[in-house]
């Protein structure tokens, strides 16, 4: 009974919790495994990002003003950031693939954002919406690089700059990291999106004991901040790394 008691008065939180998938109608627990089909809280909050992309580029837009309100000014700065870097990275003749990046990029960005709002969820912490969009890019890419340049898109693989004797390790190696891509992409994000809202979560909960409570608060304020920035690199690094494998798609030989 007294250790019943203890538990009952201690300080308890968790921090996983935030990260679990709600049914939106009914149902749910702590062992809930919800369809592909289920409506869930997940659903619901990329459902939200992609109604907010929505709105910024088609409503707030719609007018075509010579003189631009705020919100077609952040639509053109945006559009303009994205589009500078694909030519930059990606080559000019990437322009066409220009809808695909600055989509995921959005996407990724209002995600990433619209997961700081109170009582909301992050769904790109979540791996199996990270891995859809790194395995879909990687896979894309993939393709595309065949379709353009058929064998030669093993050229990617096979140095010729570099010593007879050391190609086939060099390929070996490149071989592999290539397949590490997809992995890597999805992890990066979902892991970096998990570990500052967890950071955040532990932090609140330490609110709780009067001693340390304005200290807790000035660290929420602080990874607040570094999460808001965290937001907007990981969707950037996402991004940027698509275009850099979009190059090896279109210019495997360079």
């Amino acid at each position: 009974m007294e250790e019943t008691a203890h538990e009952a008065v201690g300080l308890t939180f968790h921090p996983l919790d935030q990260f679990a998938l709600t049914p939106l109608f009914g149902g749910g627990g702590a062992d809930y495994n919800p369809p592909f089909y289920a409506l869930t809280n997940a659903t619901l909050w990329m459902a939200l990002a992609v109604l907010g992309i929505f709105l910024l580029f088609v409503v707030s837009t719609r007018s075509r003003s010579v003189i631009p309100t705020r919100s077609q000014s952040v639509a053109e700065l945006v559009y303009s950031f994205i589009r500078k870097m694909v030519d930059d990275v990606a080559g000019h003749d990437a322009g066409r693939f220009f809808p695909l990046i600055l989509t995921l990029f959005l996407f990724i960005l209002f995600t990433n954002f619209f997961g700081l709002l109170p009582m909301s969820f992050t769904a790109t912490s979540h791996i199996a919406v990270t891995a859809v969009l790194g395995f879909g890019v990687f896979l894309f890419v993939t393709v595309l690089g065949f379709m353009l340049n058929g064998k030669k898109f093993l050229g990617l693989f096979w140095m010729t700059d570099a010593p007879l004797f050391l190609r086939p390790i060099i390929a070996v190696i490149e071989l592999i990291s290539y397949f590490v891509r997809p992995v890597s992409h999805s992890i990066r994000l979902a892991g970096n999106v998990m570990a500052g809202h967890t950071v955040i979560k532990v932090f609140a909960g330490f609110a709780q004991v009067a001693a340390i409570s304005p200290f807790a608060i000035l660290g929420v304020a602080a990874i607040y901040g570094i999460e808001i920035l965290v937001a907007g690199i990981q969707a950037y690094v996402f991004t940027i790394l698509t275009c850099v494998y979009l190059k090896d798609a279109l210019h495997p030989g360079h």
